[in-house]
């Protein structure tokens, strides 16, 4: 019998994963099924609980669900823990693993898709919502220093608070961003959805005070290409168009880009081996994606 999974959102009907997914099982000689599902704002518990009668054996999650996964989750990995969110369900049973392969899916596509090493990178960090809990953990794990920015300041210390214990983590202000410079830029806020960019600093200054916080200060009085080191690489979480964040990096002398379409086939994949334990060849399927 054919094994039926799927992907439920809010809305759904944009998601790649069922494509994403039907590749893979095609290349792996899986026999499985994998639709989109629209639930209803106020029906995702009724929706998964349905599938798990009806002998699904696993979903995907994606907003504005993630936090009710987490909620609804039987068991949860660790690193759903630490993310408070949940884009992976798998049945087993009675039981609800809940996981979180976001983070996995955006340092695989970093290091190796990309071939930027995070071992002692210093990195920024934007927003303080799901989307940079969900990958917090998996980069301070792949031994980077981390700096979160916010337009609250006060979320970014609690961001930073949480994962205190697993790596070099601070939060900030974007305005005290200003002096600083990081060899990798993550932009995981909903900015790009609307068009527009975090209030980075520019690299106009040529007389700065030094940061408070010596991993990531350059020193007084130096010209500086704004937040940007040498070989730094700008990372958009958004992916289909090049995006503000992603143009104010190339002008901001930003040495490498990317969108994040290669987090969205790796965390699939991490969800893929999670359901199936096999793990799919990705590079064919991002090569494939990026044509569409």
């Amino acid at each position: 019998m054919t094994d039926r999974y799927a992907v439920i959102g809010n809305p759904i009907s944009h998601s790649k994963s069922p494509l994403i997914h039907t590749q893979f099982a095609y290349q792996t000689g899986q026999d499985l099924s994998y639709e989109a599902i629209l639930a209803p704002l106020n029906g995702f518990r009724n929706t998964v609980l349905t599938l798990l009668d009806e002998g699904c054996r696993g979903v995907n999650v994606t907003v504005p669900f993630k936090f009710e996964a987490f909620q609804l989750a039987t068991q949860l990995t660790v690193r759903a823990q630490a993310a408070q969110a949940v884009n992976t369900l798998k049945f087993d049973g009675t039981e609800i693993i809940g996981d979180n392969t976001d983070g996995a899916g955006l340092v695989v596509d970093i290091e190796r898709n990309l071939e930027f090493t995070l071992q002692g990178k210093r990195v920024l960090l934007m927003g303080a919502g799901g989307a940079a809990y969900g990958v917090a953990l998996p980069l301070l794990n792949a031994g980077a220093t981390i700096m979160v920015a916010n337009r609250t300041e006060d979320k970014a210390h609690k961001l930073a608070a949480v994962f205190a214990a697993h790596g070099s983590i601070q939060g900030s202000s974007y305005i005290a961003l200003a002096g600083s410079q990081f060899d990798c830029v993550i932009n995981a806020t909903s900015s790009s959805l609307a068009d527009s960019l975090p209030p980075l600093p520019r690299g106009e200054s040529a007389s700065l005070t030094s940061s408070p916080n010596p991993p990531f200060s350059i020193g007084e009085n130096m010209k500086h290409r704004g937040i940007f080191a040498p070989n730094a690489l700008a990372y958009d979480m958004m992916y289909g168009k090049e995006t503000p964040f992603l143009l104010f990096a190339k002008e901001q002398g930003a040495a490498q880009f990317a969108d994040g379409l290669g987090m969205l086939v790796e965390q699939a994949a991490e969800s893929f081996f999670l359901w199936r334990n096999i793990r799919p060849d990705t590079a064919p399927i991002i090569a494939k994606l990026r044509l569409i």
